[in-house]
């Protein structure tokens, strides 16, 4: 049965969120107000928080510059994963995941239908790993922000959760940045 095991110790990670919108600013930010209180809720750090506008240059410059940031974790940008000609978010970070998560997406459809019926099928959530940085891309209302952190990332964030989490598999994420050269190899 999945859960919680109280005999793990929880660790905390460092979380970045960017808000992609044209039209958002930090005082009405509701999504990212969302994910930040949720992330400190469940006593994670906030390591950083921004706002870009939809701009695919803008998006993945400060993703880029996260991933490269040793203080930061796990990315969870909201915002710009419609269809809507400015919506580019997953245009903008998918060509950075080394590994893409089809199984975020399709749990995000899944947990979305639930709630509100077909309109589900308008997401195109999407999530990878990039220099061992967990990068995760929702919707940007407030309840898919909700939906994606209650039903998925508190779980497979949270280093206590059982059978398995992310945090368990983050010190292996980079091995084949470590891995040595194969004997006899010329590259």
């Amino acid at each position: 049965m999945p859960g919680i095991d109280e005999s793990r110790s929880f660790i905390p990670l460092n979380i970045a969120v960017l808000t992609v919108s044209d039209t958002r600013e930090l005082a009405d930010d509701k999504s990212g107000t969302t994910l930040v209180e949720r992330i400190e809720a469940a006593g994670h750090k906030l390591a950083a928080r921004a706002i870009v506008t939809d701009d695919v240059d803008k998006i993945r410059a400060q993703v880029k510059a996260w991933i490269a940031d040793p203080g930061v974790d796990v990315v969870i940008s909201t915002g710009g994963t419609g269809f809507t000609g400015r919506d580019v978010t997953p245009e903008a970070l998918e060509p950075l995941f080394e590994k893409r998560m089809d199984g975020f997406a399709t749990l995000f459809l899944m947990i979305s239908h639930a709630k509100i019926g077909t309109s589900a099928i308008q997401t195109r959530a999407t999530a990878g790993v990039a220099g061992a940085t967990y990068i995760f891309c929702v919707p940007g209302s407030p309840g898919a922000c909700k939906d994606a952190w209650d039903g998925i990332l508190v779980h497979q964030l949270d280093y206590r959760y059982r059978p398995c989490n992310f945090v368990e598999i983050m010190p292996r994420l980079d091995e084949h940045l470590r891995r040595p050269k194969a004997q006899g190899a010329t590259v």
